[in-house]
């Protein structure tokens, strides 16, 4: 029998990720001077003090200790308040698990439903988070296509063409990532009867929710009748309280899978950061126009960056929700992936290609909008001097 070395006692549960391409721009970036990073999804504001006086209070008073593996009561509570308020959604606090972000939520989902060879149907262009964790719990992850044509919005059509009598679950994320589409609220409804129709699990990540432009309007599936007994709703407060590095996401389900799900919470990572939770609750408790004013700030990029591609003859999806700009190249008659590199090599502004989020077409670009408007507007002057240079020698 052959030695075994860690690299091949791999289980199957893990594979090798193709994630050359994201480490060569960033090995390309590091070796220039002056890059404008436009691929982040981290939020360029900083967390509010208000925020981080909450977690530094916490610390000071000893708070730093192991809470209930769902969260503290406390702040299950005010995201109880808050889903009521916001989203008319009727969940206890014995309804919501507080996870380590969002990203533990997904995992903590697909652990709880996934058995092997079950399907799961995922929003695409997407985040590729999903197809990583429904691949470590045995099943297969569906890729539903969404289209330009269609502002990216998930269409029943599309779902209804993909179930078989493996499918289990859907995941709807909207508003999206990367495409900053968000679904309408008619196409939701539509939605809920098709899951209703063909007995689906809907997984409904609404982590950019409050991320929404005039014009675009968010609706919550589990709002809709019957529709809560078969939904999970996936959040958290990475977004839209710049607190990403935080860690602090939450799911909320009936009581009855909620209390199935605690002691698998528990063996992830047994609560989330104590001092972090207390910051939650300050978010959720304290003044909300921080998030009105850094929506303010990002509806004032975005309506810029509209402009800029409308004037390179760029189109795209219409972003309603989130901070991307889910832009077509094609017509500069390069490939997404050697677009991103020649803008990083000859204007020094980082993108990633939409191969990134799973897009089979080889044709688009994520943009973010999280830097400071005069930063965005040297990137878009840089992407316009490049796109002109090889249009031309096209």
């Amino acid at each position: 029998m052959p030695k075994l070395f860690l690299e091949q006692a791999l289980s199957k549960k893990i594979t090798a990720e193709d994630v050359s391409f994201r480490t060569k721009m960033l090995e390309i970036a590091s070796g220039l001077d002056d890059v404008i990073a436009m691929g982040r999804g981290d939020p360029d504001f900083h967390t509010p003090k208000h925020i981080v006086d909450a977690a530094i209070k916490a610390i000071q008073d000893n708070q730093h200790h192991y809470t209930h593996p769902a969260g503290l009561i406390e702040l299950r509570e005010a995201i109880a308040d808050m889903l009521k308020r916001d989203n008319n959604l009727n969940y206890r606090a014995e309804e919501i698990i507080v996870t380590a972000g969002a990203q533990e939520a997904i995992m903590l989902c697909m652990l709880a439903l996934v058995n092997a060879d079950d399907e799961v149907l995922i929003t695409s262009p997407r985040f590729t988070t999903y197809d990583t964790a429904v691949q470590m719990c045995g099943g297969k992850a569906v890729p539903v296509p969404t289209y330009e044509k269609d502002d990216f919005a998930l269409m029943p059509a599309e779902i209804e063409a993909r179930i078989s009598k493996k499918t289990k679950v859907l995941v709807l994320v909207s508003p999206n990532n990367p495409t900053g589409a968000v679904t309408p609220p008619t196409v939701i409804k539509e939605i809920a009867e098709l899951a209703k129709r063909h007995n689906l699990i809907v997984i409904s990540d609404e982590i950019y929710d409050k991320l929404i432009y005039e014009g675009s309007e968010h609706l919550s599936i589990a709002s809709l009748p019957d529709m809560k007994e078969r939904t999970i709703t996936l959040n958290g407060f990475s977004k839209s309280y710049a607190m990403t590095g935080w860690r602090i996401g939450y799911l909320a389900a009936p009581e009855a899978f909620i209390r199935m799900l605690t002691e698998p919470r528990h063996t992830l990572s047994i609560n989330s950061n104590t001092p972090a939770q207390f910051a939650a609750l300050a978010a959720l408790t304290g003044p909300q126009n921080v998030i009105t004013d850094m929506l303010a700030a990002y509806a004032e990029r975005r309506t810029f960056m509209m402009q800029a591609m409308d004037e390179m003859g760029l189109s795209y999806g219409h972003p309603g929700g989130a901070f991307y700009l889910y832009t077509n190249i094609s017509n500069t008659g390069l490939s997404a992936e050697a677009f991103c590199e020649t803008l990083l090599r000859e204007g020094r502004v980082l993108l990633f290609p939409g191969s990134m989020f799973g897009d089979e077409i080889d044709s688009y670009v994520r943009m973010s909008y999280l830097q400071p408007l005069e930063r965005i507007k040297e990137a878009m002057k840089r992407m316009a001097t490049v796109i002109d240079k090889h249009r031309v020698s096209a």
